[in-house]
């Protein structure tokens, strides 16, 4: 009851788990809907009984409606707009019944709101959320969606109540549902915003929606089992009682939001895109979703930085299971950078610009750190090294230094491996691009092998002797400079040289060694022939028929019966033999 009156109430209205008990003829003479109804009488009480079912608003936007019928001030504000013009919509509180009724009246503050105020239409859209679809067949979503698009392409200057900061009406546009979200943004975008300020809008949505984007990851901290920051971050996100139905609504609202990333390269950092990646590993994305993200990122990998390519290899428990060998348990996901490298390339290829040089130096020294990093992971192989290190064209590296290093890295943390893995391994580099620096360090290297060690001091021979002859250019500076410049380089010669005569006296050690052992061998094999050949001539002697001994006689006897000529000729044959 909201009047004091002596006629009793004859209808009960139950919207939810609340009953209203009113006067059935203020209600019917606003609400033709109630009017329309067969009302069924009521068995606990006298009077007719009703219950109205997906009532928007709830009993709050029906006590409201109420009080209207029964002449009360009617209150209305940006919280409950929205609510009472679907609920007197589905009331059919139309001016057909009377004149000024509540449809009227609640569309009129509506426009007027909506035209008006930045933060009462944020008020409103929000309270849409639960007015579903009452609030997209009125229109009121796409009427407030494109107010505040048309306000925020604005310059901020010329808005009313909105702030200054660019930053204060992207935490306003972020806390708003992610379908509004995206139509928002899409009509923004229409308007020919600039793409900088769509991407940091959406950036900002994700930091707030998605658990995990405002993570600093580097990766895993040592090699080993167990879950990586971001997993632990997006478990932690999760809520008490949320299990699948909340992850699968993150994963849905992760590919909203790339479906609207704008296509230009410059509309969001590198950083942010890999992080997307990141995501989208751990939310099990389509194929497709995760390829556009990697091409993405091709076309910004000179920006990008080591740290936010280690990418881990995000498996689940049944994928775990199914995984036996080396090759698919390194630490790091290397397919994933492979492509991107090969998306970089087709994106070079295609805008053939004069900067293309710039940046594939830039991406060959980002490989190169990236292959000293992940060159400790032990269940790296050899090939996907090698595979990842030949991704870009030899002329990419103006200097080899960076691979050496991760050539080295990786020798050091395998040091198992074959003679002839090693060479196949220092077979990537170019020798004659390394730098003076390293070229000292790899003749001292203990872990490549010799013939790349003796590659590496010829390439660089070569050099000092180009530079003798006066083929590289006289650098620029004063005289003070270009003195101390000659003075290193003739040291650096000296240096060279030493250990080049070094190398050349250990060679010729190691052929002489070589050499006596060849004769000490020889040696001995001549030797061991002729013990062998009087053996076999002496055994020979004794099995002959003029030694055995017969049964009936001795061997005395036997003699003085040989003829003089055949003992002559068996003592002509055993001299020779001795001889």
């Amino acid at each position: 009851m909201f009047v004091n009156s002596q006629i009793p109430t004859d209808l009960s209205i139950q919207v939810q788990d609340i009953t209203f008990t009113v006067h059935k003829y203020p209600v019917v003479s606003k609400c033709s809907y109630i009017g329309r109804l067969e009302l069924l009488p009521s068995i606990s009480n006298f009077g007719y009984e009703l219950k109205l079912e997906n009532f928007p608003g709830g009993p709050e936007a029906f006590e409201i409606i109420l009080k209207f019928c029964y002449g009360l001030t009617l209150e209305l504000n940006p919280s409950n707009i929205a609510p009472l013009r679907c609920a007197s919509e589905f009331l059919e509180m139309s001016e057909e019944l009377d004149d000024g009724n509540l449809i009227s009246k609640t569309e009129a503050f509506l426009t007027f709101v909506v035209r008006s105020s930045w933060k009462d239409t944020i008020t409103v859209l929000k309270s849409c959320e639960t007015l579903s679809p009452w609030a997209e067949n009125l229109q009121i979503v796409r009427r407030c969606c494109e107010s505040i698009a048309w306000k925020a392409s604005r310059d901020n200057s010329t808005i009313g109540d909105m702030v200054n900061d660019e930053g204060c009406w992207f935490d306003d546009v972020a806390s708003l549902r992610v379908d509004h979200f995206i139509r928002i943004i899409t009509a923004i975008r229409a308007r020919g915003t600039k793409p900088e300020i769509i991407g940091k809008c959406i950036m900002q949505y994700a930091e707030r929606w998605l658990p995990g984007m405002d993570v600093e990851l580097e990766g895993p901290r040592k090699y080993g089992n167990g879950k990586n920051e971001l997993q632990f971050s997006i478990l932690i996100g999760r809520k008490e009682g949320e299990g699948i139905e909340h992850s699968q609504e993150q994963k849905s609202i992760f590919e909203s939001l790339v479906s609207i990333l704008p296509p230009q390269p410059e509309a969001v950092p590198c950083k942010f895109l890999l992080k997307m990646l990141k995501m989208a590993m751990v939310y099990s994305a389509s194929q497709a979703l995760i390829s556009e993200l990697e091409k993405r990122v091709g076309m910004v990998l000179e920006n990008a930085n080591v740290n936010d390519l280690l990418i881990p290899n995000y498996k689940s428990e049944d994928q775990e299971k199914l995984v036996n060998s080396l090759e698919q348990r390194t630490m790091h996901n290397i397919e994933v950078i492979q492509r991107i490298v090969e998306y970089f390339l087709m994106h070079e290829q295609k805008q053939q610009q004069p900067s293309q040089a710039a940046g594939k130096s830039s991406v060959s020294k980002l490989l190169d750190s990236y292959l000293t990093v992940v060159a400790k992971d032990p269940d790296l192989s050899i090939t996907k090294f090698q595979v990842l290190a030949e991704a870009l064209p030899e002329k990419a590296r103006t200097c080899d230094d960076g691979l050496y290093g991760a050539i080295d890295t990786y020798l050091k943390d395998h040091p198992l491996l074959s003679e002839h893995d090693r060479k196949r391994l220092c077979r990537i580099m170019n020798c004659g691009k390394l730098s003076l620096d390293a070229c000292s360090h790899a003749a001292q290297n203990d872990r490549l092998p010799l013939r790349t060690v003796i590659q590496v001091l010829f390439c660089e021979q070569i050099k000092i002797r180009a530079a003798m002859q006066g083929k590289e250019p006289v650098a620029n500076g004063n005289s003070s400079e270009q003195e101390i410049t000659q003075t290193s380089t003739k040291t650096e010669i000296r240096t060279l040289r030493a250990e080049l005569e070094n190398v050349k006296m250990q060679m010729t050690e190691l052929q002489r060694d070589y050499f006596e052992l060849q004769h000490d061998y020889r040696k001995k094999n001549n030797k061991h022939m002729n013990r062998s050949a009087w053996n076999f001539g002496w055994t020979k002697i004794r099995t002959s028929a003029l030694f055995h001994r017969k049964s009936d006689g001795n061997l005395s006897g036997q003699v003085h019966k040989i003829p003089n000529s055949l003992g002559h000729k068996m003592n002509f044959r055993r001299r020779l033999f001795i001889s």
